[in-house]
């Protein structure tokens, strides 16, 4: 089935998915950024700041930016890395992957450049699947070592969720887990609320997490549930009020609307030998629920019960 491969006329050519229920989602091909997923009553899922810029040679703030060779400052390159500012290709060759059925999906690839080399010389194929079914989208990193040496890289995708009210948002699945405090010169802290809420910045990186973790939107009765493998690390992020003022591509106010639950490989960074590929998995779905009324417990979400 052939791309719809669409430009909206803001210089970033987007890659449309859609599938038989309704539902979809907009990839760029600048920086292999997911921008879009819309459920099947094209409400959309993902936040997009208010001041996004939609000029090319800088990435979107909001989506699900793709953060390689490094995440945030954790190294001595760009803020998260160089991929997300890269322009990616499709891949006309995928290597094969396990198929799911009734899904729609585009494969993307970013090969090291002669620039890139020049601030982090390894050579490598960074590469991509973004598919989308009823209720589910799922995106398969994978980074192949083409160098002739072994090389290490932190990676993370963002993602950016569009929340009723984040003061109303609640976290489960990360208690009593150590995390690395942003905010505090990354000392090391151990979870001791039972979920996470917000009345304040919150940026931590959370250690050695499970598999699933929910985010609990009560105005909106809708859970997100973010399944992940290969990515140990989670990283939780709102920047509240003042922080938000300080973003030149933030809104003042848009703060209240996002809350951001990466995917991420951060405190042990993976190594890979020459001809080496480590593969990651990250899979968002919604499930609509009373839990305001008591009637879905979290738990049994992150328990694969709902």
């Amino acid at each position: 089935m052939p791309l719809n491969i669409v430009n909206k006329g803001d210089g970033f050519p987007r890659i449309i998915l859609t599938e038989p229920t309704g539902s979809s989602a907009e990839v760029l091909l600048y920086g292999g950024q997911v921008v879009s997923w819309k459920n099947e009553r094209r409400e959309e899922l993902l936040f997009m700041s208010s001041k996004a810029t939609g000029k090319p040679l800088k990435a979107i703030r909001g989506g699900i930016p793709v953060c390689f060779p490094q995440f945030g400052n954790f190294g001595s390159l760009e803020q998260h890395g160089f991929a997300k500012n890269r322009l990616w290709s499709v891949d006309s060759d995928p290597s094969p992957l396990a198929p799911t059925n009734n899904q729609t999906s585009v494969d993307l690839i970013l090969k090291s450049t002669e620039e890139d080399l020049k601030t982090w010389p390894r050579s490598f194929e960074l590469r991509l699947r973004v598919s989308l079914n009823a209720g589910k989208l799922t995106l398969i990193p994978r980074v192949r070592n083409t160098d002739s040496k072994t090389f290490s890289f932190t990676f993370a995708l963002i993602n950016y969720l569009y929340v009723s009210d984040i003061s109303e948002v609640r976290v489960e699945g990360l208690e009593t887990l150590d995390y690395l405090d942003n905010l505090m010169r990354r000392e090391r802290f151990t979870e001791q609320a039972d979920a996470i809420t917000f009345d304040e910045e919150v940026n931590r990186v959370y250690l050695g997490t499970p598999t699933k973790i929910a985010m609990i939107d009560h105005e909106r009765k809708r859970t997100f549930v973010l399944r992940k493998d290969g990515m140990p690390d989670a990283v939780v992020w709102n920047p509240w009020d003042k922080k938000a003022r300080t973003i030149p591509d933030l809104g003042d106010e848009d703060y209240k609307t996002m809350l951001c639950v990466d995917s991420a490989a951060i405190e042990t960074p993976i190594f890979l030998k020459p001809s080496e590929e480590w593969k990651g998995r990250q899979e968002l779905s919604t499930v609509s629920s009373s839990y305001c009324s008591g009637q879905l417990d979290p738990r049994m979400v992150l328990h694969g019960l709902y």
